[in-house]
């Protein structure tokens, strides 16, 4: 019952909140431009993230969730979104925004939230030490960048981050864990009262402002609830429910590398871009990928509710669904199809 009030506050402020932010982004200039990379035609307020965090924050006051807990959240989380509403203003550079994510990492490392250890099948337990700070930090701006990379659609980010949310609100339930679990539900909430407006024909964008709190939230949340402390299946569970934006992300990466073009540059042979390529139309795309993170979700939960065989069955499932992902919609581009058939190779000399 708890949980459906938390879901119904943020779901109500955020339908509520979002109007009035378009109408500030209008105001004072917190808008995108149409252009060659991306995919809208016309002017669109971004800044709608604001809506997302102010629904959050008034459900995680009137929920009482502001306790001891909350001081490993909320400093990062501010952080991140004042970074978030700087650059829908004025597009900060990537540096400046990858050094705030660090900071914003940091100062949650420093409010006590690590990934602290890892158990193996057989036993053995390796605690990370001083390492817990970079893997965390790590973990952290790597699942803040992935949502924020597939934010390239209406309602993409949104719907993608909800099934995520949706999926560790539901495992922490399962584990007892009710904090992570509510928190997890007041920003779903908030998130769904957001992807009214945000869906096709999106009214507002997200912007970055949004996407790069729900992806630090994110992190957060799946290392309070799914892996502080981990075996090493778990550890995979949180990858798992991400499978869609970390891919997109990984491949970004290895395209780019490749291509000898920096890290932040942007382009067009994204997921979504692939799909659109594929002649599917913008919701069409959308919903495809909406179906992609369900399928990805659903494995991590089999995954986690099954004996050691079944999450190795699970684990290969999920292969063959990334294998058949990559071939069917052309994610690996032939700029770096040189390097598979180099590999091919190998395996075959072998």
């Amino acid at each position: 019952m708890l949980n459906l009030l938390a879901f119904a506050i943020c779901l109500i402020m955020a339908i509520s909140f979002t109007p009035l932010i378009r109408k500030l982004a209008f105001r004072i200039g917190a808008v995108d431009q149409p252009n060659s990379r991306k995919v809208h035609t016309r002017i669109m307020p971004r800044l709608g993230g604001l809506a997302i965090i102010l629904s959050f924050l008034i459900g995680f006051i009137a929920m009482g969730l502001d306790n001891k807990l909350a001081w490993g959240i909320l400093p990062g989380a501010i952080i991140i979104a004042l970074i978030g509403v700087f650059d829908d203003l004025y597009e900060l550079s990537a540096k400046v925004k990858f050094g705030g994510q660090l900071i914003a990492a940091g100062v949650t490392v420093l409010g006590g939230i690590q990934i602290e250890a890892i158990t193996f099948p057989f036993g053995d337990r390796i605690e990370f030490g001083v390492l817990a700070v970079p893997i965390t930090i790590f973990w952290i701006v790597a699942i803040t960048n992935a949502i924020n990379l597939i934010d390239g659609l209406d309602g993409l980010a949104a719907g993608v981050s909800a099934i995520a949310l949706l999926t560790i609100s539901g495992l922490a339930i399962s584990m007892g864990n009710n904090y992570v679990a509510l928190v997890g539900i007041l920003l779903l909430g908030s998130t769904v009262g957001f992807l009214k407006f945000n869906f096709y024909p999106a009214k507002i964008f997200m912007g970055d402002t949004g996407a790069l709190f729900l992806g630090y939230m994110i992190s957060i949340l799946s290392i309070m609830g799914l892996f502080k402390s981990v075996t090493f299946f778990s550890l995979i569970v949180p990858v798992i429910i991400l499978g869609v934006p970390l891919l997109d992300t990984f491949f970004a990466i290895v395209r780019r590398m490749v291509q000898n073009k920096p890290l932040a540059s942007p382009d067009k042979l994204h997921l979504h871009h692939c799909l659109l390529k594929l002649g599917y139309t913008h919701k069409q795309t959308v919903i495809l990928i909406y179906i992609l993170s369900s399928l990805f979700s659903i494995a991590a939960l089999i995954f986690t509710n099954t004996t050691l065989w079944g999450s190795l069955i699970t684990l290969f499932t999920v292969l063959i669904m990334i294998e058949l992902l990559v071939e069917l919609t052309g994610l690996i581009s032939e700029n770096y199809r040189p390097i598979l058939n180099l590999v091919d190779s190998y395996r075959l000399r072998k």
